[in-house]
């Protein structure tokens, strides 16, 4: 499987992003090199992508199926694009607060700690559906990990199309997120423009 290495904040400095989107308090003060550089459109376009595929996670060739389904769907592409990449799994879970950044989110539910409708699901692609109910197990509740979890993630905003229940580690999809909803800098028309050349 690949895995990407780069330090996460070297990355957000390259690609002139928050670390904070991807759950990480830190902060680099360090300039990137091309800083203040004038970029020409095919690269502004690729950063978006890259930008989206870093803070999801997602490697190239699931991103670009990501992108034909989008295609295929009814109304705008891009938005559909952001909808799935919003609803995955993995990313479900670190906006509920069961997981510090979304690293930690893909791992929890690599390592069958979450349950989906009463179902162990550990495949973090895995795309969510309203009305779905996201646990983590009985048996993981208890751990000191998660104690420290909810201790780190206790005040952090959940989107309003998640319902969240961190007592009980528990938390259920109300509906599939708009555009609106998804706070995450991305700008899905140049990625809908790089895809279509």
């Amino acid at each position: 499987m690949a895995v990407n290495r780069v330090p996460v904040l070297k990355r957000c400095r390259s690609l002139d992003l928050d670390p904070t989107y991807l759950g990480y308090d830190k902060k680099s003060n360090r300039k990137s090199a091309r800083a203040g550089k004038k970029m020409s459109e095919y690269g502004t376009q690729l950063r978006e992508k890259q930008k989206a595929k870093f803070i999801y996670g997602v490697l190239e060739k699931p991103f670009r199926n990501y992108y034909k389904k989008a295609d295929r769907m009814k109304g705008m592409t891009g938005e559909n694009l952001m909808t799935m990449l919003e609803s995955r799994l993995d990313n479900v879970v670190f906006r509920l607060g069961f997981a510090r950044t979304r690293r930690e989110a893909r791992q929890i539910v690599d390592h069958k700690h979450i349950l989906v409708n009463g179902k162990q699901v550990n495949i973090p692609s895995y795309l969510v559906k309203a009305g779905d109910v996201i646990e983590v197990r009985e048996k993981s509740k208890s751990l000191q990990r998660y104690k420290d979890i909810v201790e780190v993630t206790g005040g952090r905003l959940v989107p309003e199309w998640l319902d969240q229940d961190l007592e009980g580690l528990k938390g259920t999809v109300k509906a599939l997120p708009t555009r609106e909803q998804i706070d995450v800098p991305v700008n899905e028309m140049l990625i809908v423009e790089l895809y279509s050349k």
